[in-house]
């Protein structure tokens, strides 16, 4: 029946589904918008559309790979979940990063400009050197891991490539960091990297971060 579904769509479109499913898989999220990583300005995305013309299908495809599509109509976007979901696996570094992203990102909601939810490499290290998170100096590895991990699931857009990126080349940051990181984890979260900076236990508070993520 599947087969058939594909068989039936004009050759674009279907080869459009295919491409989508695929995102789907590598990225574990599809945004409605899509910002241009150099002019930051938003344009609609078509795999969101594709989601929504094909949604039925999308879902009996993936219960038989064992995952789940659901759909945030607050924050505009699919969501691949289940056990053959990719699974967001972060560094303590990186968790930290994450956790300094969606720091920045509710300073800026709750500031004036609502839509200028953009940072940059300056600001994050303002932010770790402010709350004691990030007092280190990171090597190019550790933020490369965490960049690249967070554009991957579409948590951020930056122009061009990792390795060409300067103290204040604007890096934006979509709404799912929500999806990722909710306010009361972001405290409960500093309280614990603070209080138990030294021991195991606060090693082993990242690895649940993402499974209690509202």
């Amino acid at each position: 029946q599947m087969i058939d579904y594909l068989e039936n769509l004009p050759v674009t479109e279907a080869e459009k589904l295919r491409k989508t499913i695929s995102s789907l898989f590598r990225q574990t999220c599809i945004l409605q918008e899509k910002y241009d990583p150099v002019t930051l300005v938003p344009s609609d995305n078509e795999q969101y559309e594709i989601c929504n013309r094909h949604k039925d299908f999308i879902e009996s495809y993936l219960a038989v790979m064992g995952c789940e599509m659901v759909h945030d109509s607050q924050e505009h976007v699919f969501r691949l979940v289940g056990d053959g979901a990719e699974a967001l696996t972060l560094s303590r570094t990186s968790t930290i990063i994450m956790l300094l992203t969606k720091m920045i990102y509710r300073d800026k909601i709750m500031g004036q400009s609502l839509s200028a939810t953009v940072t940059n490499l300056e600001e994050y290290r303002e932010y770790g050197k402010n709350t004691n998170l990030l007092n280190q100096k990171l090597t190019d590895g550790e933020w490369k891991e965490a960049l690249s991990l967070m554009k991957k699931h579409q948590v951020i857009e930056y122009p061009g490539a990792l390795r060409d990126l300067e103290d204040n080349t604007p890096i934006y940051i979509y709404s799912t960091i929500n999806l990722y990181c909710s306010s009361a984890m972001i405290n409960e979260l500093l309280e614990a990297y603070k209080e138990e900076a030294d021991t195991d236990e606060a090693g082993a508070v990242e690895e649940n971060i993402y499974q209690n993520a509202d």
